[in-house]
């Protein structure tokens, strides 16, 4: 079986990591380089750090952010929010991060994940799939863009298989009715598109017990397991997740 990873996730907005609920009521949660510092120690095998309000505010992301916490870690870091082109992907990875993630700007442009594919390497492109419940899809489920605030009328599923055809490397589907409730990952979904990419797939959005993680590997298919606020809030140790997938007969690494 796969090594199954654990990342946390640091949402950011104004210089400091916040946690929101259905993207939404925001609160604070720390400064992201004594977060992101913690986790590495605590023995988080990735990190995601997502600049929430770069695409709703029309802007890049802020790469002194990226700098800053990349300095601190030397587990992978991967950067999301605000990215629309190749140069914006080079200089995020010039700025420490080793992939970049992609959510609104490959949906209108799906010739950047190929493109950047192709000059970056796989590896280092993730696409962020947000999506909502809708019955009209084929799949059940609707691609969400700009932050979670814009339904577009596309299947969520169908746009991850063409993301993996395009060239992306992983793909971290988040469910807007999950996220942040700590209800549980939507199995559903992301099983979903675990079925029909063989690239790795990050759970995302809502884990809030230790069964939660368990059931993102063996109900949804997920190879890397997100989550914020169980780590911010200190509900867990990365540790404690670990330990507990093992006893489960997960493989991680401890």
């Amino acid at each position: 079986m796969n090594i199954i990873k654990i990342m946390p996730c640091l949402d950011m907005k104004n210089g400091r990591v916040v946690k929101g609920v259905h993207f939404v009521d925001i609160r604070d949660a720390g400064d992201p380089v004594e977060n992101a510092a913690f986790y590495e120690k605590e023995g988080a095998d990735e990190l995601a750090m997502l600049d929430i309000a770069a695409t709703v505010e029309n802007r890049k992301t802020r790469l002194e952010w990226v700098r800053q916490v990349s300095s601190v870690i030397t587990i992978p870091l991967t950067v999301g929010g605000g990215i629309n082109n190749l140069d914006d992907i080079g200089m995020v990875l010039e700025a420490g991060a080793k992939k970049v993630s992609m959510n609104s700007a490959a949906v209108k442009n799906p010739e950047l994940v190929r493109e950047g594919a192709k000059r970056f390497g796989p590896e280092k492109i993730t696409i962020a799939i947000d999506a909502r419940r809708n019955k009209e899809m084929p799949s059940g489920f609707e691609l969400v863009i700009a932050g979670g605030t814009t339904p577009i009328g596309k299947d969520a599923i169908e746009w991850a298989r063409k993301c993996q055809d395009l060239g992306a490397g992983v793909v971290l589907p988040t469910s807007m009715d999950g996220d942040g409730t700590l209800a549980g990952y939507d199995l559903e979904f992301t099983k979903a598109v675990a079925d029909v990419v063989t690239v790795p797939v990050v759970a995302s959005g809502g884990a809030g017990t230790l069964e939660h993680f368990y059931e993102g590997v063996v109900k949804g298919g997920a190879s890397v397991l997100l989550a914020a606020s169980v780590f911010h809030f200190r509900t867990f140790t990365i540790r404690q997740v670990k330990e507990y997938l093992k006893g489960k007969g997960i493989n991680v690494f401890l």
